[in-house]
């Protein structure tokens, strides 16, 4: 029986190492789509080159940024794709944190170019803050503070206990019967 649940849990293992690197790939099979999304602070950019330029209106296509509970591509946040025979984009700004999907049609055509989604965090923008007024105040982890003697007694009591405790420990694994 213990034979078997090693072999389970080993093969479990196996199993996890083996899909591990398809579940990487996985995730940026929406980058072979034919669309690539990228993030910069509160900024959202679609790029594609899938597109053609529709000759009488001059349009490329149009891209829509879509919340979760948005479900249609006329629901989101549209903007036009701009660019040339080589590659189109547009960008939305200003994106509250969030996870987003964005989907791109091009002009005159029924299908998406591509969809992905993307999550935008937080802006991270340098803020000025004041500078501590006597520096950075490094050390042995607590050196800033003066301790009293009754606390480095009690530290130094709980080491000593930790390590006897694991001596103890150890002895009593190698000689079970004794105590």
């Amino acid at each position: 029986m213990r034979t078997f649940q090693l072999l389970l849990r080993s093969g479990l293992t196996v199993t996890a190492a083996a899909a591990l690197p398809l579940a990487l790939t996985a995730g940026t099979a929406g980058a072979a789509s034919g669309i690539s999304v990228s993030t910069t602070g509160t900024t959202v950019s679609v790029t594609t080159s899938a597109c053609s330029q529709n000759r009488t209106t001059g349009v490329w296509g149009t891209g829509s940024l879509l919340t979760s509970s948005q479900g249609s591509f006329a629901e989101g946040r549209k903007a036009t794709l701009a660019g040339t025979t080589v590659s189109q984009s547009t960008a939305w700004t200003n994106v509250t944190p969030g996870t987003y999907t964005v989907i791109v049609m091009c002009q005159n055509v029924s299908t998406p170019a591509g969809t992905q989604s993307v999550i935008v965090s937080r802006s991270t923008t340098p803020t000025a803050t004041a500078s501590p007024t006597r520096g950075v105040m490094g050390g042995l982890g607590g050196a800033t503070k003066d301790y009293g003697p009754l606390t480095l007694a009690t530290g130094g009591g709980l080491v000593a206990v930790g390590v006897l405790a694991t001596a103890w420990f150890l002895r009593r694994r190698a000689k079970p019967y004794r105590l």
